[in-house]
């Protein structure tokens, strides 16, 4: 090996990074997470992590908005079912499945952390997610009163409350993924949360199916 080779540096791959750099942040919070820590397990200079990323912020940032916009497209996905019956059941599972993805190419949940609240420093970053949560929010409360005025709700389904417990269920469902629950029992309880929700709550189709609704 000449001189030249053995100094080298391994080559800078951005999203193995971000994955690394998210694990930290998630196991131990902002302010317990040092550049100097940072800089080491992505086996980066100081100098080349605030090259990169600006700064701890700016990749604490860049760790949030990657792994927490899937939720966005899984809301966005789900909406778009013909039947409501299918949109609650999607928004629930599908996060579950999200939530306890394999640790080797995703950090876990954030969403639900106290890393959110761990500093001011990160005051940007949860004004972000606010704003994911809200959006998800308001185009899960369109779709439920689509599906009242449709009539595939019960007359006097008050929506806002409706929506407001299936957010709460998905914020347990966090919370407990990020305690370590096993996947096939978030499932359970997603499936258990969508029929007695279903059962309660649909008219058409919970008599017809969602078949060609």
């Amino acid at each position: 090996m000449t001189e030249r080779n053995r100094g080298r540096p391994r080559a800078f791959d951005r999203d193995r990074a971000v994955l690394e750099a998210a694990r930290l942040f998630w196991r131990r919070g902002y302010s317990g997470t040092s550049t100097r820590t940072l800089a080491a397990t992505l086996g980066l200079s100081t100098s080349s992590l605030y090259a990169a990323f600006g700064s701890k912020a700016g990749l604490f940032e860049e760790a949030v908005r990657t792994y927490a916009e899937r939720y966005r497209e899984i809301y966005q996905q789900a909406v778009a079912e013909n039947c409501i019956q299918t949109v609650i059941e999607r928004i629930l599972t599908d996060s579950v499945h999200e939530f306890t993805q394999p640790s080797g190419t995703h950090p876990g949940c954030l969403i639900s952390s106290a890393v959110m609240t761990d500093s001011t420093s990160t005051l940007d970053t949860s004004a972000y997610v606010a704003e994911l949560h809200s959006s998800n929010e308001q185009a899960l409360l369109v779709r439920i009163e689509r599906a009242i005025q449709d009539g595939e709700l019960t007359a006097g389904t008050n929506a806002a409350v409706l929506t407001g417990l299936i957010q709460s269920v998905w914020h347990g469902l966090s919370v407990r993924s990020n305690v370590d629950t096993a996947r096939e029992d978030l499932l359970a309880t997603a499936q258990l949360a969508h029929q007695l929700i279903c059962q309660q709550l649909t008219s058409r189709c919970h008599v017809v199916g969602c078949v060609g609704a």
